[in-house]
Parts: C-alpha cells; sequence; structure tokens
C-alpha cells in the first residue's frame, strides 16, 4: 500500500469511526431513553441501566456500519474532489478502479467488524440483556418493592410495603391479588420477609388479615392469621430458566439448530430469514462501497456539479437496504425472498464495479437540467433579478 493509498485509508476509516460513533451514541440515546423505568419503577441503579442498555450497542452497530461507511466514503471522495486531488491522480495515471484500492481495504475492515458482530458480539449482549433483564426481575423481592411505592408484578397483582426494616423484615405489606378471575385477594400484614429455600420464593407474612371475595358472593370471607407464606416462585424463578430467541442465538446455532428445540419447532422460517440476514450483513459493506464510488469516484472539473451524483448514491444505497429489509420479512414465509436478497446484493455490487472499472461518470440528463435552468430563470423574474448566463 503506498503512501496515497495510506492517506486515503486512513481517512476513509477516521471518517466511518466518527460518524458510526455519532450516529450509534444519538440512536442508542433514543432507545436507552425507552428503558428508563429500570430506574423508576424498578428501582434499579444507573450503573445496571447503563450496563443493560448498553449492551444493544453491538446491535446498532450491525445496522449502522454499511451506512456510516458510505457516508465516510462520501465524504473522503468529496474532500479529494473540492482539492482537486481526483483530477490529480487521474492525470498522473490513477485509474477510477486503482484510486478504488484503499477504499475497498477500508471496506474490508468494515467487512470483519459487520461479521464479528453479527455471528458473535450482537447475539451475545442480546443474550446478556435477556439474562440480566431475567435476573431483575428474579431479585423483584429485594428490588423493585419499593417502600411507599405500589409495584405491579404481574398483570393483576400489586404490592406495597410501608418500610424496610433492619435484617430485612418488611412493615406494613398490602396485597392485592386479582388474577384468579373468580376470586380477589386483600391481604394486610404488619411484617413480612423474604425466604427462599429448595421449594421456591415464598413472602412470609405475620400478624394480619386476608379478605377474599368470592365472584357470586355478597359478603367476603375474612381470615385473621399470625403467619400466611405468599407464594413468589413464579417471579423468582424466571432467572433460572430463559429461553432464548432467534436474535439471541450465535451463527453457528442458527446453522444447525436442535430438532428438539420449542422455539425452532415453532417459527422454522425465522430462524433462515435470521441466518440469512446474518450471512449477508457482511456483504452489505461492500454494496454500499460500490455503488457509493461508482457515482463520485469519476474524475470532474470543479465546473462540474457532484449534487446529481450524490443524490443518487443515497437513493441506491437507501433503495438497497430498504428492498433488504423487506427480503428479510418476507423470507420468513419463502426461502425464494432469500434468494432475491443474494442476486440485488451481487448485482449491486457487480453494477458499481462495472461502473467503476469503465469509468462512467455519472451525469445528470440534459433534458433535466434544461428544466432546472428554466424554472431558476422564471424565479428570477418572478423577484425581479436578471437570470444568470
Amino acid at each position: 500500500m503506498g503512501s496515497i493509498d495510506r492517506y486515503i485509508f486512513r481517512t476513509t476509516l477516521a471518517s466511518f469511526a466518527l460518524v458510526l460513533v455519532s450516529l450509534t451514541g444519538v440512536i442508542w440515546i433514543t432507545q436507552a431513553l425507552r428503558g428508563i423505568d429500570l430506574m423508576t419503577s424498578q428501582g434499579q441503579t444507573i450503573l445496571t441501566f447503563l450496563g443493560i442498555t448498553g449492551l444493544v450497542i453491538p446491535a446498532l452497530v450491525l445496522i449502522i456500519s454499511p451506512i456510516a461507511l458510505m457516508i465516510a466514503i462520501s465524504h473522503t471522495l468529496n474532500k479529494l474532489a473540492t482539492d482537486s486531488e481526483i483530477i490529480v491522480m487521474n492525470a498522473a495515471g490513477f485509474s477510477p478502479f486503482r484510486l478504488f484500492y484503499p477504499f475497498f481495504y477500508a471496506t474490508c475492515v468494515v467487512a470483519l467488524l459487520v461479521t464479528f458482530i453479527s455471528a458473535y458480539l450482537a447475539p451475545d449482549g442480546m443474550r446478556r440483556i435477556k439474562q440480566w433483564d431475567a435476573e431483575i426481575t428474579a431479585d423483584v423481592l429485594t428490588n423493585i418493592l419499593q417502600p411507599g411505592r405500589f409495584a405491579q408484578l404481574d398483570k393483576n397483582l400489586t404490592i406495597r410495603i410501608r418500610e424496610r426494616q433492619p435484617g430485612g423484615i418488611l412493615a406494613g405489606i398490602f396485597i392485592d391479588d386479582r388474577r384468579d378471575p373468580n376470586e380477589r385477594v386483600s391481604i394486610v400484614a404488619e411484617h413480612g420477609e423474604v425466604v427462599k429455600n429448595e421449594n421456591g420464593s415464598f413472602l412470609v407474612l405475620k400478624d394480619g388479615n386476608l379478605q377474599r371475595f368470592e365472584a357470586g358472593k355478597r359478603d367476603p370471607a375474612l381470615v385473621a392469621f399470625g403467619r400466611y407464606g405468599f407464594d413468589m416462585s413464579k417471579f423468582s424463578n424466571q432467572g433460572h430458566d430463559v429461553t432464548l430467541g432467534i436474535r439471541e442465538r450465535y451463527l453457528w446455532e442458527l446453522f444447525s439448530p436442535s430438532e428438539d428445540d420449542p422455539v425452532y419447532k415453532a417459527v422454522p422460517g425465522q430462524f433462515w430469514s435470521e441466518l440469512h440476514d446474518r450471512l449477508m450483513a457482511p456483504l452489505y459493506p461492500f454494496a454500499f462501497a460500490a455503488l457509493t464510488f461508482a457515482f463520485l469516484g469519476a474524475p470532474r472539473t470543479t465546473r462540474q456539479s457532484r449534487n446529481f451524483s450524490i443524490g443518487g448514491s443515497v437513493l441506491a444505497v437507501f433503495g438497497l437496504r430498504m428492498a433488504g429489509f423487506a427480503c428479510s420479512v418476507m423470507a420468513v414465509k419463502s426461502p425464494f425472498a432469500a434468494a432475491v436478497q443474494y442476486a440485488m446484493l451481487v448485482t449491486a455490487i457487480g453494477a458499481g464495479m462495472w461502473m467503476i472499472v469503465g469509468g462512467v461518470v455519472v451525469e445528470p440528463p440534459a433534458g433535466l437540467m434544461e428544466a432546472i435552468n428554466r424554472s431558476n430563470a422564471r424565479i428570477a423574474r418572478l423577484f425581479g433579478r436578471p437570470a444568470a448566463a
């Protein structure tokens, strides 16, 4: 790699890193705000909040990386064109295909990054999120139950405690249980504590009363108790049995799923759709790089506008990505959609390389430019200023 190649390679990767960090940061903030209830309603610390929301970053980088690469290549080519460096290199014998070398090297680095993230890092982060979320739910009795708050642990189960006392003693406990449609149970107890054993987790209540409102009966049944165990195993056991979804599977697990896997038996189409998405993820950087360079990499004078080429590259990349998302959705039910997506990527890369090797310069049609000039002239006359020649 020569000095010019190293210069372009470093500039492209530096721009890629800057754009990737900026876009990922903005999108991560919007995603993280959805999990703010970890601190507000579930009593978790800021470190837990940042840890869980930070694990989604690899999945964001997986989607953003090809787009960031396209922006970085566009910026580098625009910088080279503005400084007339592309014209000078072309005059010195650099063909557009030769100029594409350093961008291809940078694309290979991005593709390797995307491959690692899609195969291991992103699913590992997703399964850690699921495990961490299960542990938070499993620790619901000690973390979520905050003094003075009504905590809704289930759709129709609400618990409130007045205060926590030394030794893990809970004081002033109120439980409203409506999970059984045939009855409603309300419990008030002076004290209670969490007990965990081989049989599960229980909230052992002391010195209280229980009211049971049965459907069809006018008066409730009232029971005073000295000691009563309320079963909370449903919430405490979730941290031990975590069922991994499709996005939490590593790439090699998608290649050969077990025939007894309940998720695979339920939605086999989603397994294969996710597998094809992972395999195609490293191809998108090459497709985006080829299309972007094909539109912007040809030598132009400073008098030739690049706006049409920039717009064309953005539309081509955006259209390819949107078509890819559509094919991913349809691939769940139709394997043919995955083949179409492979064909689109290969066609995009092939068309881009053909334009680069052939030195095709993307110019707006003459009729379009004449229409734009006539429109500019009308606007100039409307505001009483002479149109520029």
